[in-house]
């Protein structure tokens, strides 16, 4: 497959070039075998296939994922998390702290988050139970991240101290896996983000280097607005740090230190 078809590709998809441009080579690749397994020699074949078949198109979609990350990823959402954003939001709450990872890849995010709130434990005298629903559409991301065995690249931003009290050596250190009790409390789901939403009332949804990046505008629209739906009122949605909110999608105020954070306003 050239570009031009991989291009004409992500237009039935109405996904973005700009953001599949670095890592379209790997897609490509998945995408060619998928074809061959179809039997389709050319694109044409492939899209027929495609608009009569929902598996095989389901299955088109999972091969499109991206799935690249790490632990604490961006460190000024995790530092301004933790000793900004969340303690008003979390302090005297009696009622579980509902957190989506949407796109959660290999789980660093999830993990990521339930680090840090163990993490805010220590430095607040009440905390209410955080649920995490981290949800992916590729099957073998899940299973990667309900396994929670990572390589040394995975954890370059984690500290020597925050790897002997959150992880486990493995293999000789050429593999870490998280501690049991970082496991409690994340549901794992398969879920396409065009779908509806795997619950309601989120405090917060962190939605990064996902649909902003591979998504075209009118697609992009059309998830974002699904996902700030099942927002709790003032709940926050996160973006990548270099994200920002398209002007059409109403409803939502950056915070002020934070442009890429989002509150829901009331109503």
């Amino acid at each position: 497959m050239n570009d031009d078809q991989f291009r004409q590709l992500l237009g039935y998809f109405d996904f973005s070039w700009a953001g599949y441009r670095k890592v379209r080579k790997g897609v490509k690749k998945r995408i060619g075998r998928h074809m061959m397994a179809l039997g389709c020699e050319d694109l044409a074949s492939y899209l027929s296939v495609l608009e009569s078949d929902d598996a095989s198109r389901l299955e088109c979609d999972r091969l499109m994922t991206v799935s690249i990350s790490r632990f604490f990823r961006d460190r000024r959402l995790w530092e301004g998390l933790r000793e900004e954003i969340l303690p008003p939001l979390v302090r005297g709450r009696g009622e579980p702290f509902r957190v989506w990872s949407a796109g959660c890849a290999g789980g660093e995010e999830a993990y990521s988050f339930h680090m840090m709130w163990a993490l805010l434990k220590e430095s607040l005298s009440s905390m209410p139970e955080v649920v995490i629903i981290a949800t992916d559409l590729n099957e073998e991301c899940l299973e990667r991240a309900r396994a929670g065995v990572y390589t040394p690249g995975s954890l370059r931003e984690v500290s020597k101290g925050l790897r002997k009290r959150f992880f486990e050596t493995l293999v000789k250190g050429q593999r870490y896996g998280v501690k049991p009790f970082l496991k409690e409390n994340i549901c794992w789901e398969r879920h396409q983000l065009l779908g509806a939403p795997p619950g309601d009332g989120f405090h917060i949804i962190l939605l990064r280097n996902n649909v902003m990046t591979y998504f075209q505008e009118p697609l992009r629209v059309e998830v974002l607005n699904q996902v700030i739906s099942s927002l709790a009122p003032s709940g926050l949605l996160v973006l990548g740090a270099r994200e920002r909110l398209p002007e059409s999608v109403h409803g939502m105020v950056a915070l002020p230190d934070y442009p890429f954070i989002y509150r829901k306003e009331p109503g």
